[in-house]
């Protein structure tokens, strides 16, 4: 005779395995819900006939208990939880390694950023130069152009002060020679 064995009615069947209504209660309120694990079935002749003579039970208390977490697939529901456990750890561990690599992205991110500002202003920079030289060259296409044109107005003025050099040398050079000549002709008269 078992245990608690002075406590079961003589009619009852021994079909919760050992567990006391007041025990599945309380395990059934924790909050673990499983299915229950299917039943061996039984011939139903066994389940009409009641047993009269009463069920001696040969295992110890612990054996009991782990064949009614067995039944109840406490160990099953341990087990998942343990492995969903594993999952969300790894799940977990794969979130903090894709934090760390958007991390490292946006850092990236913002030094190429940076780099590009600073050559971009660079550009800029240089842009800014060529347009001062390109205004700078104009401006001195534009004043050799002035001083050309003045050059060739200091030509024409050259070549015109010539021109009248010359006139007045053949006037000088006239004048000169027609004294010459009158000289000569009153010298020898």
């Amino acid at each position: 005779m078992g245990l608690f064995d002075v406590f079961k009615d003589k009619d009852e069947e021994p079909d919760d395995g050992g567990m006391t209504e007041e025990y599945q209660s309380e395990d059934t309120s924790s909050g673990y819900t499983s299915e229950p694990e299917p039943a061996e079935e039984a011939p139903e002749s066994s389940y009409e006939t009641p047993t009269t003579e009463p069920v001696e039970e040969t295992t110890s208390y612990s054996q009991t208990g782990t064949a009614v977490q067995s039944q109840l697939g406490i160990e099953e529901l341990m087990d998942k939880r343990f492995k969903l456990a594993e999952a969300i750890d790894y799940v977990g561990g794969m979130i903090k390694d894709l934090k760390e690599k958007r991390t490292n992205l946006v850092k990236s991110i913002e030094d190429e950023s940076v780099d590009i500002k600073n050559l971009k202003e660079k550009l800029t920079k240089i842009n800014q130069f060529i347009q001062e030289e390109s205004d700078g060259l104009q401006e001195l296409t534009r004043k050799r152009s002035e001083v050309e044109k003045d050059a060739d107005d200091v030509g024409s003025i050259v070549y015109s002060l010539r021109d009248k050099i010359s006139e007045i040398d053949k006037v000088v050079a006239d004048e000169a020679s027609r004294i010459k000549s009158f000289k000569s002709s009153k010298g020898s008269s």
